[in-house]
């Protein structure tokens, strides 16, 4: 497996230390490793499982991110329906591993493999290989308006200091996205970086199909960076009833949240936010 960092050497150039200190300097400096994954899904035997998705990722936690791909985009629904999901050498690429193959258990319909359904996806667009409006809106098997799900404004606010100390590859790039998940108190359960966005809820969303804990009731999910349609619909899929961002939502995910029923928070920094949908589980009582 890549590692999630490397080194390469840089120019460091100061225009605000004093004259004397103002000469350019030559050090290493750690970058986010960006690597492309790609997702093979399909039954069992020899050459049954055909290339799905590409997607432009941070190497590490590689089946969950395969995993929780699958379940965001409708193609799986629980752990029971992934047979198995390996690491493999790609054939151009023999000293990394670069492919995930998910063998899916006997019943499970194969992926379509319509030329024009190929996912593609860079580092910051989780829809970018979709076709149609069609194909990028999937329903969520699981009913998240009903979750009686509250928590309180201070508990919110805390949340974003919890997610950046528990960040350990984003102190040393200052490049990775990362995707929390939290309880209602505000617990961290578990959290992943990556240079997408999208791969690092979809990360999440796997280590939670993995561990069986699907659907997400009575979480929270926080983003590092703005709340995108692509984003509010991973977390539907995934049952996840408050979905949180330190930046803006879009127009398209605002909607989406108030049709799904999830809380929609952004710009939660310091110690205000915007609620955009739901806002009955966010609570402010001091008393």
């Amino acid at each position: 497996m890549g590692r999630a960092t490397d080194r390469r050497g840089v120019l460091r150039i100061d225009l605000d230390a004093t004259a004397e200190g103002r000469t350019p300097v030559r050090r290493p400096d750690s970058l986010a490793v960006e690597e492309p994954l790609e997702i093979r899904a399909g039954a069992v035997g020899p050459g049954r499982r055909r290339p799905l998705a590409v997607t432009m990722r941070t190497p590490g936690d590689d089946l969950d991110l395969a995993i929780g791909f699958l379940l965001t985009e409708g193609l799986i629904r629980s752990t029971d329906d992934v047979l198995t999901a390996q690491l493999c050498a790609g054939a151009d690429t023999p000293n990394t591993y670069n492919v995930v193959d998910v063998v899916l258990a006997p019943g499970v319909p194969e992926p379509a493999t319509d030329p024009a359904r190929n996912f593609y996806t860079t580092s910051s667009c989780g829809v970018c290989g979709k076709a149609s409006i069609d194909a990028v809106r999937t329903r969520s098997v699981f009913a998240v308006t009903g979750d009686p799900l509250r928590v309180p404004a201070a508990v919110l606010a805390d949340l974003p200091e919890r997610l950046r100390a528990a960040q350990r590859g984003f102190d040393r790039t200052g490049g990775l996205h990362a995707a929390g998940l939290f309880t209602a108190d505000g617990e961290l359960v578990t959290l992943r970086e990556d240079v997408g966005r999208h791969n690092a809820v979809d990360k999440v969303v796997g280590w939670a199909v993995r561990e069986r804990r699907l659907p997400l009731a009575g979480h929270v999910l926080l983003v590092s960076g703005r709340a995108s349609f692509e984003l509010t619909q991973k977390a539907w899929m995934a049952g996840v009833p408050l979905l949180a961002a330190v930046s803006a939502p879009s127009t398209l995910a605002a909607d989406l949240a108030a049709e799904a029923g999830i809380t929609l928070v952004g710009f939660l920094r310091g110690r205000t936010m915007n609620v955009y949908a739901h806002p009955e589980r966010v609570t402010t009582a001091t008393g």
